[in-house]
């Protein structure tokens, strides 16, 4: 008898990937693109998803019984009943400070929801623009609706930020006063089986009529999911942003701090507007290789840069006014890059004390993961900074993502 394979999608700020694994999570297929992808535009997920999977081998998707999708979380679009979207998405990072005075309304002392970066934010935002008779759904649900031709749900991971409690699983009282709960998603617990692929969908890309769809989570969750991340150790996801991840015992409620339940366990996060991003508006991946080499990372260059991406911060400071600093520029390009390292590092150290301040522990050893976790100059300018050992997964989030459906139930 035929094994049954598992799938992972993941869409992340920058591309998506695929990989699919068996009962032993093996991984027995993966592949990524970026081919046209734009975060904002909704039409570029689906076209690269489509190519992932139809070149996907079809005796591999013949056996694919089950797949999860996991998404940037935060983004967020308005769509029809039947997934058609009235326009662009609005990704993670954009702030969206138009209605505060609704926000406030809606959100009370919840300071986590009020603020320009929350998906409350753009949710009020995309109801000015489109009207109220829309729904609202996140990049990984709306994908996992378009697998299924059915827009009902949404996961609890990534609805978070637009106000979902998942401690007492509920929308606020006020969403109800104020007519949002039209919106907003039938919420499912990750893992939780969802509904079987859309016929039309098997037809097209030669997918097996009997696979299920499973409720994903965020990215970064996908990613601590596939870094097995223990109790003591943290997690760095140093992607187009800087991303924290860290077990806790008890929920915490903290401006620019998210709080998930990941495999039955309370997972604290931070999640900055700095990252990769911004060394890739300066430099291609070979001239990063190149330049990387000439770094001494035990050497200081006393330039006290704060590379965000973006204007505002998240986390470790949550503060929309924020705005990046990379001046002055030397001459020397390796130097230019040197000094991004150390600022990405300290904004590192920064997020980790803030960890440690609300959780009470400091974590004994950081997994990393990501493109930036390949770099050994980047992490030996971390490790110095940090003071604790700091090893890389190679695992990737749609592998996290693939654990996910293995283990739906």
């Amino acid at each position: 008898m035929l094994e049954n394979y598992f799938g992972g999608l993941d869409f992340g700020s920058s591309g998506v990937r695929v990989t699919i694994i068996n009962k032993k999570k093996d991984i027995i297929y993966s592949s990524s693109n970026n081919d046209g992808y734009d975060l904002s535009k909704p039409k570029s997920w689906l076209l690269i998803c489509e190519a992932l999977l139809s070149d996907i081998p079809y005796e591999i998707k013949q056996r694919l019984k089950r797949i999860s999708v996991s998404g940037t979380s935060g983004t967020l679009l308005a769509c029809q009943i039947n997934g058609n979207v009235f326009g662009d998405a609005i990704p993670y990072n954009i702030i969206c400070d138009e209605n505060q005075k609704q926000l406030k309304t809606l959100a009370g002392q919840n300071e986590f929801l009020n603020n320009p970066f929350s998906g409350l934010a753009k949710a009020l935002k995309l109801i000015d623009i489109y009207g109220e008779d829309i729904l609202l759904r996140h990049q990984s649900d709306w994908i996992s609706g378009w697998l299924m031709n059915n827009w009902l749900f949404g996961e609890e991971g990534n609805n978070i930020k637009l106000g979902w409690n998942n401690i007492n699983n509920s929308w606020p009282k006020s969403f109800r006063l104020n007519g949002l709960y039209n919106n907003l998603p039938e919420i499912k617990k990750s893992g939780q089986i969802l509904g079987i692929i859309d016929k039309n969908l098997v037809k097209k890309l030669k997918l097996n009529s009997k696979l299920l769809i499973v409720a994903g989570t965020t990215d970064s969750n996908a990613a601590f999911i596939a870094s097995e991340v223990k109790r003591d150790e943290g997690l760095t996801v140093l992607g187009t942003t800087l991303v924290l991840k860290k077990s806790t015992r008890k929920p915490i409620n903290h401006p620019g701090v998210s709080m998930h339940r990941v495999n039955k366990s309370w997972i604290c996060g931070g999640s900055s507007n700095a990252g990769c991003g911004i060394i890739s508006k300066f430099f291609s991946d070979s001239e990063i290789e190149d330049l990387s080499k000439q770094i001494n990372p035990f050497k200081e260059t006393n330039l006290k840069y704060l590379p965000l991406n973006c204007n505002g911060e998240r986390f470790p400071v949550n503060d929309p006014l924020l705005r990046p600093i990379l001046e002055p520029r030397p001459v020397s390009d390796a130097l230019f890059l040197h000094a991004i390292f150390e600022g990405l590092a300290t904004i590192e150290l920064n997020g980790w004390n803030k960890i440690k301040e609300l959780t009470g522990s400091f974590p004994k050893k950081i997994i990393s993961i990501g493109g930036g976790a390949k770099n050994p100059q980047w992490r030996s300018i971390r490790q110095k900074k940090l003071m604790i050992p700091i090893i890389s997964s190679n695992k990737s989030t749609s592998y996290g993502s693939a654990l996910i459906a293995l283990s739906a139930k």
